[in-house]
Parts: C-alpha cells; structure tokens; sequence
C-alpha cells in the first residue's frame, strides 16, 4: 500500500499473504485451467477471518476499515484475481453491504456464517438488457401480503453459481424508474431460484459468474433490505465502495508482474547481456513501477473518501479507472520483457493480464467511471441527475 500501515495492519498483511502463499498459489493454475472454485480454500478464508473485514466483531467480523479490506484483496490479488474477485463480492458487495443497511435480524441471520465462509454471497444487478442503464432493470417484485414475489433474470453475476444468498434489486414500482427500486435478500434455496447457466469467460477463471433466474420467488417482508423504493440510495452507496475497495486488485496484478518482470531482467541473458541492461526493458520496468505507485495513491485516496463517508464518487471512479487500464497495460508489457515463455501457460504472466481485462469492465465500465468523474469536476448543469432518468450512468456493468 502507497500509506504508513499501522501495527494491526502490518500484521493482517504478513497473515494474509503467508495464507496465500500457502493455500492459494499452488492452486491459481488450476483454478484457471478448470475454471474450479475452490469451496475449502474459501471457507479457510473465513476460519482466518479473511472474508468479513469490515463486518462488526458481534457479528463474526474484524470490524476493521476498508484499508484492511484492500490490504487483503491486493495480496490474494497477486496470486490469483480470480479467488480476489470473489472474495470482494462475497465480503464486500454483499456482506459489507447488509452490515450498513440491514436490521438487526438480517444481520444475526446472515452474517455470522457468511464471515466464516460457511456461506457465499452475491450481489445481484445486472440484467442481459440492464447494465450501465440499472434503472431499466425488469425484475419485478411484486407486493403480496407481508412478502414479495419476485420474477426476472440477473446476468454476469459474480459468485452466482455457487451463492447461497444474494442481495437482488428489482422494481417495486416499475412507473417510478430509479425511485421504484427495491432490495432484498434472497437466499438461493428459495423455490422459484435457479442458475440459468454459468458463463466461460475469458479470465478471471475460477471465480463463478453466472446467469440467474427467479420464478415467482416469495421473499419475506422481512428480507427487504433498508425501505421500499428506496434500493437505489443502497445501490449507489455500495458501487462507490465497491470501486474504491476492488480497486486493489489490479494493484495486486502490477505488484506481482512488477515484481516478476524484475527478477526476470535480472537473470535472463540475451546477446552476452542480462536484458535488464537493454534500455528498452529498463523503460518497461519504470513504466510498471511508477503505474503501480500511482494506482497505490488514488487507491489509498479513494480509501481514505469512502471511509470518512464522502459522498463524492470521483475518488473512487478514478482510482478505478487508473488502476485497471494499468493493470492491463502492465501485464501485457510483462509478457513483452518475458517473450516467448511470457506467452506460455507455464507462468502466470498470461492469466494476469486475462485477469486484468475484465476490472476495465465490471463495476462500470471505465467510460462510465470516467463520465463520473467528469460530471463532479464540471459540477452543475453537469452531473447525473441534469440527465434524462434512461440516461443517467450507474456504471452496474460488472461480471
């Protein structure tokens, strides 16, 4: 991290990443190969108390800062972005999410077990037809009684697959557009819920993504997350976290093929030289370390916004923004200074930089993020809300 880390912090670091070293990179390859999640690695996640940071003690959690969340994310993020993703949608999208808006009920229910990786969570946005566009989502639900009835279909979800409980937005009252969205939790078991199909994608293998389904799902009143018609001020709230806290994956990637890119230069020889003398590799490997010290700072502002509570969205768009197309543009340069054996799947030069691609997509796109961006910076007469309602960006494009 590009800040001072306090003792605690020192501490969750060197423990995370002896897990990692230990649990998770001898199974990155397979993960990848297989398109495997690993279930018993993801519940040792939770044993460790890596999969609640920010949950409150009382409840399973660290109750620590979104800091500690990145920390953790960035080290799994060298080894595998894949199980990182995973991990952020589990604990951050969702958990994170239920502990600052749910009742006290949602959260004794949930929490406990989804901080000790006894259940998964997912978060539940996207539609085949609503992406940056949330507001025009068509899941419906439906007011019966004292529960609801839900009926649509989620795509490019994160963990779907495999969830047992899922935080679903859908329309309560579909003439009203932002103003009509609800959310609710929906544990998978419900009759009416079903996966679709699971998706290939081209990385980030291993961490499930997947299309969803609801058939006149019943969800309890009592499942409704914070008030009715009231889910897009949750929605917003949680993207402007979530781009803030995932941006440390990629900051995970460009350490990792910094650091390998490095040591390659160092023993590889090429014309009687090591080619880290060629000033070609040596201009790649600056290029790498000042993308990897840059994306460190808006990422430790974009952590610093969220967790005084800021309701500015720009820190978090950009550092987002920055750090992904870096993270591609790295890994790609990493397997440049490799060559060929870069090129091969026997080192993971090749999975990070499949990996890195996709964080330019999900959690808005990086031409939402930077619509954002622009919008705070002009200010009034600029911004979302001087937009016609289909046209307003909430960037909900995210695997």
């Amino acid at each position: 991290m590009a800040f001072s880390l306090s003792a605690e912090e020192t501490d969750l670091q060197s423990a995370t990443r002896r897990f990692v070293r230990r649990e998770v990179t001898p199974i990155a390859d397979r993960m990848d190969r297989e398109d495997w999640f690993p279930r018993e690695v993801f519940r040792h996640l939770g044993s460790e108390g890596f999969l609640a940071p920010t949950v409150p003690e009382a409840y399973g959690g660290l109750g620590l800062t979104y800091r500690a969340q990145a920390i953790i994310l960035e080290e799994i993020a060298r080894a595998s972005p894949a199980l990182a993703l995973s991990v952020g949608a589990h604990s951050n999208l969702f958990a994170d999410n239920l502990a600052r808006n749910g009742t006290e009920a949602q959260k004794s229910r949930f929490l406990p077990r989804l901080a000790a990786g006894e259940e998964i969570g997912a978060l539940a946005l996207t539609e085949p037809d609503a992406g940056s566009d949330a507001v025009s989502l068509r899941t419906r639900a439906e007011r019966r009684g004292a529960e609801y009835r839900l009926t649509g279909s989620k795509q490019f979800i994160t963990n779907g697959p495999v969830a047992d409980v899922l935080l679903v937005y859908a329309k309560t009252r579909p003439e009203s557009g932002a103003a009509g969205i609800s959310a609710f939790l929906v544990p998978s078991r419900s009759p009416g819920f079903s996966v679709a199909r699971s998706l290939d994608k081209m990385g980030m293998r291993g961490s499930p993504t997947g299309e969803i389904a609801f058939q006149d799902v019943a969800v309890p009143e009592e499942l409704r997350l914070g008030p009715e018609n009231g889910g897009a001020r949750i929605m917003m709230g949680g993207l402007n976290v979530e781009r803030a806290v995932l941006a440390a994956i990629p900051v995970g990637i460009l350490a990792e093929v910094l650091e390998r890119s490095t040591g390659y230069a160092r023993q590889r020889e090429q014309f009687g030289h090591r080619i880290g003398e060629f000033e070609l590799i040596q201009a790649k490997l600056a290029n790498l370390f000042t993308d990897l010290e840059a994306s460190r700072l808006l990422l430790a502002s974009a952590l610093d916004a969220v967790g005084r509570g800021e309701k500015s969205l720009r820190a978090s768009a950009a550092a987002l923004t920055f750090a992904s197309e870096a993270s591609t543009r790295g890994a790609l340069e990493a397997v440049q200074i490799h060559g060929g054996y870069g090129y091969m799947r026997d080192l993971p030069i090749e999975r990070l930089a499949r990996d890195a691609k996709l964080l330019e997509i999900g959690a808005g796109t990086s031409e939402i993020r930077r619509l954002i961006v622009a919008r705070e910076l002009l200010g009034e007469g600029f911004d979302a809300a001087s937009l016609p309602e289909r046209a307003r960006p909430t960037g909900a494009d995210r695997p």
